[in-house]
């Protein structure tokens, strides 16, 4: 299977994806019973130390000995809720989200936000892989902390933090792509601290638009309106701009360049890139073909029914077997390595960069 391949198939698994979206929030209980129902941890997690990889160089020798194909395929993981007791079928266990991250962690991967995969600033050691780790509609189990203000254990930030504790190059940041009511919380000043505490520890908080709606049911006006708001809000909460969007459902408005940009009442906004909900790997941004405005995102779960082919488990798996297909690192930012056979895929605005071996 090449790269060509899979992005053929992103139309048909992301109206998958929209599908099962859609049928679980049947499922789901109301953001205030999901409060209320939510398993609150005995213990809580202290921030690791995070550890930033030395400057390096790459040159051909260098670029050769690990690998390094930068315009290879990298994993934007879809997590929701983080329940001990599973109702839908896009929910994980802390334990499932930990086993997924520990398998990550041991297979060098290292997560990156969105907002810098967008830019293309993996700034990853040599030899590595980048991940994206992405958690939708700001649920009170993605986030939460003590009176001491640390993150309670069976958060998605406390595991990350246990598993990152134990791998030292598994660095703790994801993506919170929320909406009116950020981990649950109705009152301005406390949603405005949770936000602030996760942008001041590397993490990324961005826009999925106000209220959830499916955007391809809404008038272009309505869609604009959505994106808006929940602009207006992340100001308020001290999120200057956001630079990703997440589509709810992954369902696309009636007219694509809504979901990149436009305006409402004298507000605009403008995503370097917006993300689906399915269900493969995306290309590079170092590639000429890196899908800007619809991004591929893996839902986290087994292998069972239509996840024999559309989830994490499936995908790690095959890019283990495909590492040739995979995006490794070549540890300098400012150069993009690649297999000589691969330079013509590198995007023109790369060409100056790159190290072919």
């Amino acid at each position: 299977m090449t790269v060509r391949s899979l992005a053929r198939m992103t139309a048909v698994a992301n109206v998958f994806v929209v599908t099962v979206g859609l049928t679980a929030l049947v499922l789901l209980p109301t953001p205030h019973r999901a409060a209320r129902t939510q398993v609150v941890p005995r213990h809580q997690v202290a921030p690791p130390v995070v550890r930033t990889p030395p400057p390096a160089t790459a040159t051909v020798e260098s670029a050769r000995k690990v690998k390094a194909n930068e315009v290879g395929l990298v994993p934007v993981i879809m997590y929701h809720r983080v329940l001990r007791h599973r109702s839908a079928s896009i929910d994980r266990t802390p334990a499932q989200l930990r086993r997924e991250l520990e398998r990550l962690a041991k297979d060098h991967y290292v997560p990156v936000t969105a907002a810098d995969f967008v830019a293309g600033r993996i700034d990853i050691p040599a030899g590595t892989h980048p991940v994206v780790l992405t958690f939708d509609d700001g649920h009170p189990s993605h986030f939460a902390t003590d009176a001491a203000g640390r993150p309670r254990a069976d958060t998605a930030v406390g595991v990350l933090y246990d598993v990152a504790s134990r791998h030292p190059g598994f660095r703790p940041v994801a993506t919170f792509w929320i909406n009116r009511r950020p981990f649950g919380l109705t009152d301005q000043a406390r949603q405005k601290a949770a936000v602030g505490w996760l942008r001041d520890h590397g993490f990324e908080v961005a826009n999925h638009t106000y209220t959830h709606p499916d955007l391809r049911r809404l008038p272009p006006k309505r869609a604009r309106e959505e994106i808006v708001r929940q602009e207006r809000l992340l100001k308020k909460l001290g999120v200057t701009s956001s630079t990703t969007f997440a589509l709810p459902y992954g369902s696309r408005p009636r007219k694509a360049k809504t979901a990149r940009e436009g305006s409402w009442d004298g507000t605009g906004y403008r995503f370097r890139g917006v993300f689906l909900a399915g269900a493969e790997p995306t290309v590079s941004p170092n590639a000429k073909n890196f899908p800007r405005y619809a991004i591929p995102r893996i839902q986290s779960n087994g292998k069972h029914g239509e996840c024999r082919r559309w989830c994490t488990t499936y995908w790690l798996d095959w890019l283990d077997e495909h590492p040739q297909e995979r995006y490794t690192s070549d540890g300098d930012p400012a150069h993009v390595s690649v297999p000589g056979k691969l330079k013509g895929r590198v995007a023109p605005s790369k060409a100056k960069a790159v190290i072919a071996y």
